[in-house]
């Protein structure tokens, strides 16, 4: 059996992979950027899909701002974590290559075989880096890599048309899209709103209805607490594409009985008393 004291010594808290984007991306920096861009940048920040990285002056800054898609597409192969952009301030770079885990810490250089020289300056890093960059992209064209058919990045043979941002960003569209017309034409449905959505499946179609129902009943709610102070067109347009996307039934079809229900006596009273 091993002593603990041994056993305690071999333990390296970041050789795991950890669950917190940040500390996967910062382990990997040094393979994403290359050791010399490594000990003058840190990754310092996730906020939504933007990844902060502390370095050690504008000039760094600016060089690296010209290579963000480069440094975007490393962390997505490095890490899996798709990122959308990065942005860059000055500040101080205390997690340096001394201070990386032991697994993720650069080998000295003297002990390398067919190391390649130490650069002398931030020019020459660059250079090597979009070197590097160049290279990987050769090697996945030869592969039989293809690019992202929104935005150009390089992506495996076997993904879809688009890279994970670019597929991000047009779910999010699409949503969005159908959302507006869940909103102004209700009563289409799925068969209505399909052939005017490329894409769009029963489930994803479903999904948004659910949600949309939950957001509208959300401001139905408000009115009602209200006792309908402050009541908008909107609002009363929420109402009626409520009623109608609830019922899933077809505008001439909805009888007062079927809005009263689904609305609720309080709210049929604010939306509608008026027109007795």
């Amino acid at each position: 059996m091993r002593p603990l004291k041994n056993a305690l010594r071999a333990w390296e808290p970041g050789a795991a992979l950890s669950g917190d984007p940040l500390t996967n991306i910062k382990a990997a920096w040094p393979a994403i950027v290359g050791d010399e861009v490594a000990v003058n940048s840190r990754p310092a920040e996730i906020a939504r899909d933007t990844l902060l990285v502390v370095t050690r002056s504008s000039a760094w800054s600016q060089q690296l701002a010209f290579l963000s898609e480069q440094v975007l597409e490393g962390i997505r192969e490095r890490t899996g974590i798709a990122l959308e952009r990065v942005r860059f301030r000055v500040g101080r770079v205390t997690e340096n290559a001394a201070a990386l885990p032991r697994r993720t810490r650069p080998a000295p250089r003297a002990r390398l075989q067919n190391a390649r020289p130490p650069v002398q300056s931030l020019e020459a890093a660059f250079a090597r880096f979009k070197e590097d960059v160049a290279a990987s992209e050769r090697a996945k064209a030869a592969a039989g890599w293809k690019e992202c058919t929104r935005c150009g990045v390089r992506i495996s043979p076997a993904s879809g048309p688009f890279c994970v941002p670019c597929e991000n960003a047009s779910a999010q569209e699409r949503d969005a899209r159908v959302a507006r017309l869940l909103f102004e034409v209700p009563w289409l449905g799925y068969a209505g709103i399909a052939p005017l959505v490329e894409g769009l499946t029963p489930q994803a179609y479903e999904a948004i209805r659910l949600q949309l129902l939950r957001r509208w009943k959300d401001v139905l709610e408000r009115v009602r607490r209200t006792g309908g102070a402050q009541l908008t067109t909107r609002d009363r347009m929420i109402a009626s594409s409520y009623v109608l996307l609830k019922s899933e039934l077809d505008p001439e079809r909805i009888a007062p009985a079927v809005v009263r229900d689904l609305l609720g006596d309080e709210l049929h009273e604010i939306f509608y008393g008026s027109e007795k």
